[in-house]
């Protein structure tokens, strides 16, 4: 019997996983976040609503608009098109939301 060179198949192995990584890339299928990509949830405060009592707020808005999708509050960033987040606890887990009613719309 004869033996096998095994470099050719370790070769084949490597290049294998590098073409298939490059064409998940190349249709969207895979995206290596960048740390600007990320806002940390540290980056937003909580201002508790007291009846009676005043809080101020800046009059510039911010650069994320959150919407209410499937319930769960969702952040979308005006200044870099195509980044989106879910709002996440410390834990990992999702804020939720309730989807309002559409002002003005009545059940007939």
């Amino acid at each position: 019997m004869s033996e096998r060179n095994p470099i050719p198949l370790i070769l084949t192995a490597i290049g294998s996983v590098i073409v298939t990584v490059a064409v998940l890339s190349y249709y969207g299928y895979m995206h290596i976040a960048k740390p600007e990509d990320a806002l940390l949830l540290a980056d937003y405060t909580m201002l508790k609503t007291v009846p009676g009592e005043d809080y101020k707020v800046s009059l510039k808005p911010a650069a994320q608009v959150a919407q209410c999708i499937d319930g769960v509050l969702v952040l979308f960033d005006t200044e870099q098109k195509g980044l989106t987040g879910v709002l996440v606890d410390n834990k990992k887990r999702a804020v939720r939301c309730v989807e309002a009613p559409v002002p003005g719309a009545s059940l007939r």
